[in-house]
């Protein structure tokens, strides 16, 4: 049976002792006096008939008896926490979950949630990257409160709504030092002579991609390799003389270090509309309206 005289200054008091080896460390730590732990201890100590600690020359260690309660003592003050930070997230609402494609999450979105944070709502966050079908399919099932990504197809649009944000175009870009970006111009017949980074095909700028291609008399690509990671295309591109189809903003930050350079090919046939992706029931929410505010902001400041 559970003794009441048992308070949370005793099993504080005592795990930090039995932690820092020391009642001066846990002293301080626990910001009261020394005095003030010891006799807590003692009380402790009185209340389950046991010594807790022992002297260990200038030190002290935990006793046997010690070492039995501390297990229990420990998991008591982790609970008492978890318990303490549940009420809190149950306070700050559920979580806002967000669904972004990599150009996004890579141009946008940090100074976006950055700002969010500044408003102080306390609202969990979660960022969830992919392929656009994919986020959109998520919204749908209510596992996602908001995506900012490409205008879908029509027929993946029921039952949402989208909002324009920006326009963003394909761009083929290569390692800095490339044989093609020796010239000011490019013969776009010399294309094929290269291994090509492409999007997937269900990835949603992939029939951009085709069509651009097929307009400039490019039917087939030789030595492809279809892909959706940055960081793989960003790697091939470094240790290769590869060229990558890939949305600007994927990009734009390593072109504007100079490590990826844009080919001088006009790509803005491919642009398209970046928006904001929402269902179209009015179940809402303060922390959604507020992100999609924050989120034309930042297009704005951005220049985009």
């Amino acid at each position: 049976m559970l003794d009441h005289r048992i308070k949370f200054r005793h099993l504080q008091a005592f795990v930090e002792v039995a932690r820092q080896r020391s009642v001066g460390k846990a002293a301080d730590l626990l910001h009261v006096s020394q005095p003030a732990i010891t006799k807590t201890l003692r009380e402790l100590e009185e209340i389950l008939g046991v010594d807790l600690v022992e002297r260990d020359g200038r030190g002290i260690r935990v006793s046997r008896s010690g070492e039995i309660f501390l297990r229990h003592a420990g998991a008591s003050i982790a609970a008492i926490q978890q318990g303490v930070e549940s009420v809190a997230r149950a306070r700050s609402g559920p979580p806002l979950r967000i669904g972004a494609l990599p150009t996004v999450a890579a141009r946008i979105m940090p100074q976006a949630i950055g700002a969010f944070l500044k408003e102080g709502t306390g609202s969990p966050i979660k960022i969830v990257t992919g392929e656009n079908l994919v986020l959109i399919e998520q919204l749908k099932l209510g596992q996602l409160d908001l995506v900012v990504g490409r205008l879908a197809a029509p027929e993946q649009m029921a039952g949402l709504r989208f909002a324009h944000l920006y326009s963003e175009r394909i761009v083929f870009v290569v390692r800095a030092g490339h044989p093609l970006l020796a010239s000011r111009t490019v013969d776009f017949s010399r294309i094929r002579d290269f291994t090509m980074l492409m999007p997937t095909r269900t990835s949603i700028i992939r029939p951009f991609a085709e069509r651009f291609l097929l307009t400039h008399g490019i039917a087939e690509i030789p030595q492809e390799i279809e892909t959706v990671s940055d960081a793989f295309g960003r790697a091939f591109l470094e240790q290769s003389d590869a060229i990558w189809m890939i949305s600007e903003g994927v990009v734009a930050r390593d072109i504007k270090a100079g490590t990826i350079a844009v080919l001088p090919i006009d790509t803005s046939e491919t642009a398209g509309s970046v928006g904001l992706t929402t269902r179209a029931d009015p179940q809402g929410s303060s922390a959604v309206d507020l992100i999609a505010a924050i989120l034309r902001t930042t297009v704005v400041a951005e220049g985009l």
